[in-house]
């Protein structure tokens, strides 16, 4: 490791050590209450889809900004519900420029050129119909939107296919088909889309030549053969009695990926079920810069979900049904939300990480001094990783890995 990459290492862990909250969300109030709510909404939506065995991995951030854009024309009753799921804590009127605010972060962190991050959001109306001009130009002014007007009505197949396309290009090619055939129809009146993109190499790579075939416990028992890359470096590390903690940041140290690593092989459900915002934050709020010998496979999945369920078992209900009330985009209060689609991609490899993402929500009318000994980090059983904005403490993408 060369010596400004030493001393800009340890000058970004004294950073991270002086405060508990990201000095991007300190200076803005606001963008803390929205950072934390996300946060609480991400592990919540983890709880519910934790259930399901296997890879796991998506999006938090892409979620809460297409439901956010949605929310905007919600009023009464949905509004409320769609509040409390989502934890929006900010009125109406603070909400959407702390999300601009957000992402005025993310682009920042772009235009230095050490990552690759990329945001973008589009609503696609219906041609002809009419959504109140207060609720576009907040869209526009907040999330930057691009409106591209679409005829469902006559033509929902060509349409699904310019959505698609978008969010194909937008992802750098990593998520396709986003929306399957039968979820657009000619009752359609409403497609708010978010797509992210993100690729950065690690500040301190893997040598592929020290990655080799090593067991990945699948439980206490059950293992399986997987490559396994390995280094020993300076990191940002913690640990409890259960749990170790590692940080491993990209170039820039802008982004970070955080793994949760249970000391037990089977102890993945233990920490699933501690995992909540409080004990997040003071998990990484133990973290030292440590020198630690660091064992974790590489690994690339995809998973891609129908939200509308899980959103209505966490309390959002009136937004999906005949009670839905969006007359904050239009005045017929004709609208309802349909369906609720994610997919999510992740690659890590030696070099560092590419993940993608993309939501759509389709809207229809109702029908000490002493040198410790280095650490070390053996991720061969199943692990949780998050992907987090490090100034404004945001994450981006959430995930375990059961089964690389």
């Amino acid at each position: 490791m060369k010596i400004a990459q030493i001393i800009v290492t340890i000058f970004w862990g004294m950073s991270l050590l002086i405060s508990d909250a990201p000095a991007q969300a300190q200076e803005n109030p606001d963008m803390n209450a929205l950072v934390k709510g996300n946060t609480a909404f991400a592990l919540d939506l983890y709880g519910k889809l934790k259930k399901e065995k296997g890879n796991l991995f998506f999006s938090p951030y892409s979620i809460s900004t297409a439901l956010a854009m949605t929310y905007a024309g919600a009023r009464g009753n949905t509004e409320k519900e769609m509040a409390s799921t989502l934890h929006f804590t900010l009125t109406q009127e603070r909400l959407h420029p702390a999300f601009a605010s957000l992402e005025e972060g993310l682009d920042a962190v772009r235009e230095k050129g050490d990552i690759q991050l990329n945001v973008a959001n589009a609503l696609w109306p219906q041609k002809g119909y009419e959504f109140l001009p207060k609720f576009l130009e907040l869209t526009k002014k907040n999330y930057g939107v691009l409106i591209t007007h679409l005829d469902y009505v006559h033509a929902y197949k060509a349409a699904r296919k310019t959505i698609n396309d978008w969010v194909e290009k937008k992802t750098e090619h990593k998520i396709s088909d986003l929306i399957q055939p039968g979820v657009l129809d000619p009752l359609t009146r409403l497609v708010l889309v978010n797509a992210i993109y993100f690729k950065g190499n690690w500040m301190n790579q893997f040598d592929k030549s020290l990655t080799e075939d090593e067991l990945f416990w699948l439980s206490a028992e059950k293992s399986v053969k997987t490559p396994m890359m390995t280094q020993k470096e300076k990191f940002l590390y913690a640990e409890t009695d259960d749990l170790q903690i590692l940080s491993l940041p990209y170039v820039g140290f802008d982004l970070s990926m955080t793994v949760l690593l249970p000391k037990k092989r089977d102890g993945l459900s233990e920490i699933e079920n501690a995992l909540t915002t409080e004990t997040l934050k003071k998990w990484t709020g133990n973290l030292r810069m440590r020198e630690v010998l660091v064992f974790i496979p590489k690994f690339k999945l995809s998973s891609g979900f129908s939200l509308s369920e899980t959103l209505k078992s966490m309390g959002m209900v009136e937004a999906f049904g005949k009670k839905a009330d969006f007359s904050g985009m239009e005045s017929k209060k004709e609208l309802s939300i349909s369906a609720v689609i994610h997919k999510a991609y992740v690659d890590v490899n030696e070099e560092g990480t590419e993940a993608a993402a993309a939501t759509a929500v389709v809207m229809t009318t109702r029908s000490a001094f002493r040198p410790e000994p280095p650490a070390t980090f053996r991720a061969d059983h199943p692990f949780i990783f998050l992907i987090r904005d490090n100034n404004s403490g945001s994450i981006l993408f959430l995930g375990r890995i059961e089964k690389p």
